[in-house]
Parts: C-alpha cells; sequence; structure tokens
C-alpha cells in the first residue's frame, strides 16, 4: 500500500523539448507527480531533445542502473567551424581558410571508423565533470583553461546518413553531416563532432542532437511535457514493468523471495553476464535487482 501523499512508483519516459535543462523537466514532473523525490537517468543539454528517462518514488533507485546502458543518438555535426563548446550554443573560435567542401566523402568515412569501437575521449570542457570540486563548465566560464583527462568509451555504431555543403550564418563555406551515434553511457556525442572535424583539418562542432533511445526505452514510448500535462497518471510506466523492460528477468519462489528481500544471499540463476537481473515472486511483484557473483544472488537494490 502507498503511502499517503506519495506520488507513483514508475518512470515517465519524457520527450524533452530544446532550450530548456534536465532539472526543468524533472521540476515540471514533480510538480505533476505530486512528490519530491522525482530524478533523472543521464542528463540532455539544453540545445538536445529527446528521451530523458524520469523515475518517480522507488523508480527513482532504479536510474543509476538505467543510466549506464547504451544510447542511441540523432545528431548534425557541422564541419568547417570548430565552438568553445563543441556545439552550436558557443562562440566560433576558428573557422578554416580552406573550403571543407574539399574534404572527401572517404576520408570522413575513414575519420568516422577511428572514432567506432572502443576509443579514448577527451570530455567536452564545459562538461559537468569535476575538476577539484567545480565544474568543468564554471571553470571555462570564469576565463579558466581546462585540461581534461581521456576516458574509455564505447562508441558501437557511428554512420554517416546524409552530407549537406551549405554556407553558414556568418558566410562560411561548411558541410553539415546527419549521423546516427549508439554508445556507452559517458560518451559525448560534441566530442565526437570536435574530433571529427578535428582529425580531417577543417574543425566541427555539433548543431543539432536528439537522444532516440535509453535502453530499452525508446522514442516511440516518450511523451512532450503538453502531453503529460493533459493526462499524467496513464502515461507513468509502472516500476515492475519498468524492470522487466530494462533487465533480465528472474522468477523466484516464496523462499528465495524472503530470503533475497531480507538480504541473504541464495544459489544465483546461472543467467551469466554482467547486466542486473530482476528478480520477481510468484504474484508477478516486482523485488529486487541482483547481480550473480561467485555463484550467488547478490542484492543490488529491494524495492519492497
Amino acid at each position: 500500500m502507498k503511502r499517503k501523499g506519495t506520488g507513483p512508483d514508475g518512470l515517465i519516459i519524457v520527450d524533452k523539448p530544446a532550450g530548456i535543462t534536465s532539472h526543468t523537466v524533472v521540476a515540471r514532473v514533480r510538480r505533476l507527480a505530486g512528490t519530491r523525490k522525482v530524478g533523472h537517468a543521464g542528463t540532455l543539454d539544453p540545445m538536445a531533445t529527446g528521451v530523458l528517462v524520469v523515475g518517480s518514488e522507488r523508480a527513482t533507485r532504479l536510474l543509476g542502473h538505467l543510466a549506464l546502458t547504451t544510447k542511441t543518438y540523432e545528431a548534425t555535426i557541422r564541419l568547417g567551424q570548430a565552438t568553445v563548446t563543441d556545439d552550436a550554443e558557443g562562440e566560433v573560435t576558428a573557422s578554416v581558410a580552406v573550403d571543407p567542401s574539399a574534404v572527401t566523402d572517404a576520408a570522413i568515412a575513414a575519420g568516422v571508423a577511428e572514432l567506432t569501437g572502443e576509443i579514448q575521449q577527451v570530455p567536452s570542457k564545459v562538461s559537468a565533470i569535476k575538476i577539484d570540486g567545480k565544474r568543468s563548465y564554471s571553470r571555462v566560464r570564469d576565463g579558466e583553461d581546462v585540461e581534461l583527462a581521456a576516458r574509455p568509451v564505447t562508441v558501437s555504431r557511428f554512420e554517416v546518413h546524409a552530407r549537406r555543403d551549405v554556407v553558414a550564418e556568418d558566410g562560411t563555406p561548411v558541410v553539415d553531416l546527419d549521423v546516427t551515434v549508439d554508445c556507452s553511457s559517458g560518451t559525448y556525442i560534441r566530442a565526437l563532432a570536435r574530433d571529427l572535424g578535428s582529425a580531417l583539418g577543417v574543425g566541427g562542432h555539433l548543431t543539432a542532437l536528439r537522444r532516440t533511445r535509453v535502453g530499452a526505452y525508446g522514442i516511440d514510448t516518450a511523451y512532450t511535457l503538453e502531453q503529460l500535462e493533459e493526462s499524467f497518471a496513464d502515461r507513468v510506466l509502472p516500476i515492475a514493468d519498468a524492470a522487466a523492460a530494462a533487465f533480465r528477468r528472474w522468477d523466484v519462489n516464496e523462499e528465495q523471495a524472503r530470503l533475497l528481500t531480507h538480504g541473504v544471499r541464495v544459489d544465483a540463476p546461472g543467467l551469466g553476464g554482467d547486466d542486473p537481473i530482476a528478480v520477481f515472486d510468484p504474484e508477478g511483484r516486482f523485488l529486487a535487482l541482483i547481480e550473480e557473483r561467485g555463484g550467488k544472488a547478490i542484492s543490488l537494490a529491494v524495492f519492497v
């Protein structure tokens, strides 16, 4: 039974609009859900749109695990100009004298290939990464020259769908590439744009970004803020359904259920893999997330 005054237990898959922060989306959902206990998995920058997974009440405890799943983006990369933020929101820092339309499709394909797979990526300087307790973007705004260390990320797909030779607002000839990227958590798409432009010798930045998938949740299951305003309760994905969609499932008997919810280690189901497993009791209730370790089921989080 839910406590009086609490919001729904579940996920809200939001189609975030451009021009607002992820925090603003969370604030809107808090009001609609009638609870302060709301969070999100994986921030989207203000210019970005698309899938933002928001959790309410107990489902907030799923978010840390969901944030580690793979993500899919549709983006536009502009070759021929670099910006201070590696995206369209920052000032142009360099426009090459060479017309980027001279860059061949073969050269672009080779550059994309170098940025596909397991790579070392230097995050954007205006990321939220902390340096000595202060966000990198805050240091940049204060005029500091920030250097961030490269991090391992995985780009499992980086495809170019279209190329357009156009002229930027300031009259600079540029090349716009429409791309799709599948990547691991922690990958910066604007850093891919920056690094592709740098490798091609013409500079690059991101002009559009739309996230179309976070793990099991695609844009086809997402709701706009206007749709949520019209009907909120019917658009909350119950926590059990959310867990079943995102994680492998293990149905246990009553004794296993009792032991697991009390933190007792039981024999693992032998499903293998490193990702969490969602545990359900004989009545179909979602009980916990577990991982297999040394032949035992180790509880990561209990939800009852």
